[in-house]
């Protein structure tokens, strides 16, 4: 029987040798080191939420659905130690129990921790890093079997590079996250003008500890939506349109159940206004039609050597089209005003860029290749589409 692998959207599939779901972080490494000797790769799936190829592989496409859960947890250092295979929903709700949060959380929730910090997922607030920040070490199984585990005081230059790495320095088995107390959050949403919200977008980011908006050029409105911080219980609400107070892991994330394509980039903050100018003028004038919205978004830098945040202030704009369409030409003509911006592509959504270009915009991009082909010199965690994006041959 052939076996079959789709992503979320059903842009992506692939026929792999096999789909395990290991139990234990001993049969990773058992899976790693068998796959190394029959000369298979492996790639690790969460929930399929990227739109990009990283995963798709003849070799293994693991699961760690099993290898679930907080393993351990300290409240006094506001620190647990979480198996990558954990779903952010699931997440959310045993850390609550605990009295404990996420500082930030994605769009959605619906991701494993693991696939959620390989891929640089983040939220929004100018305060506030991508979830790969909030990782105090990381626990790896390398191409040889071995499991390692890094942080700031050890192996850092692993630390730094592993946290978004998109499996490609090996099997991430657990992190151990640095925590907040739990806390509630009140949410305001707004309907305006795009012209209003670029008037006072300034004002918003600084005023909320999470400002967002999405656009919708073929109705032309804008939705905001803010979160801060409260005390108050959500019954303080009753009878408020537009207004919601819960726990943070209950209000950060949003549901989507349509299916669709996205492209996302990270420009530095100071371009952010003028690239959404540029965005919206492009999309008045060529895609006036597009249902799905423009998403703006914040983003603190941080030290991660392939976080689209590495470095610099960072705004976020979201591109989206439904899954039921043709999304090539839209995102092609988009992504050329993000380029003129010096943007970042996420790595998990639809972009076009070669490792040329990517060198140029990660000042630690060789060295992410370097040890990533020291650890993984016969490209065990590699699939075709990794090889082009690294530009990274193997023996």
């Amino acid at each position: 029987m052939t076996l079959a692998w789709t992503n979320w959207a059903g842009s992506v599939s692939c026929a792999p040798a096999g789909l395990p779901a290991p139990k234990s972080e001993a049969e990773i490494a058992a899976l790693v080191r068998r796959a190394a000797t029959e000369g298979r790769s492996v790639r690790v799936v969460g929930t399929g939420h990227s739109f990009t190829p990283l995963v798709a592989t003849p070799g293994y496409v693991v699961s760690l659905d099993d290898w679930a859960g907080i393993e351990s947890h300290d409240a006094s250092l506001l620190e647990a130690t979480v198996r990558a295979g954990t779903k952010l929903h699931a997440l959310g709700e045993a850390l609550l129990a605990l009295g404990l949060a996420t500082a930030n959380l994605g769009d959605i929730d619906v991701q494993s921790l693991g696939g959620a910090l390989g891929t640089g997922t983040h939220g929004t607030g100018r305060s506030l890093p991508n979830l790969s920040a909030q990782v105090a070490s990381l626990r790896l199984v390398l191409a040889s079997g071995d499991v390692v585990e890094c942080s700031a005081e050890r192996d850092a230059d692993l630390w730094r590079a592993a946290r978004v790495s998109f499996g490609t320095f090996g099997v991430v088995s657990a992190a151990r996250l640095r925590l907040l107390p739990a806390y509630r959050l009140h949410e305001r949403t707004r309907r305006q003008s795009l012209a209003e919200t670029l008037e006072r977008l300034a004002e918003d980011i600084a005023g909320n500890r999470h400002f967002e908006f999405f656009w919708f050029p073929a109705r032309d409105f804008v939705e905001t939506k803010a979160l801060n911080p409260t005390s108050a219980e959500p019954e303080s609400l009753a009878g408020r349109k537009y207004e919601r107070i819960g726990w943070s892991a209950r209000i950060l994330p949003s549901v989507r159940e349509l299916k669709f394509h996205e492209m996302e980039y990270s420009v530095p903050a100071e371009s952010g206004p003028d690239c959404m100018r540029a965005v919206e003028a492009r999309m008045r004038a060529r895609w006036p039609d597009v249902e799905w919205p423009v998403e703006y978004r914040t983003l603190r830098s941080d030290d991660a050597w392939l976080s689209t945040a590495h470095g610099r202030e960072t705004v976020t704009i979201s591109i989206h089209q439904d899954a039921s369409l043709p999304c090539g030409a839209l995102f092609g003509d988009l992504e050329a005003i993000f380029r003129e911006h010096r943007g970042r592509p996420h790595w998990g959504k639809l972009h076009t860029r070669t490792a040329a270009e990517l060198a140029d915009l990660y000042p630690r991009f060789a060295d992410f290749c370097a040890l990533r082909r020291r650890l993984d010199p016969k490209g065990v965690f590699l699939n075709d589409h990794l090889r082009l994006l690294l530009g990274d041959g193997v023996n």
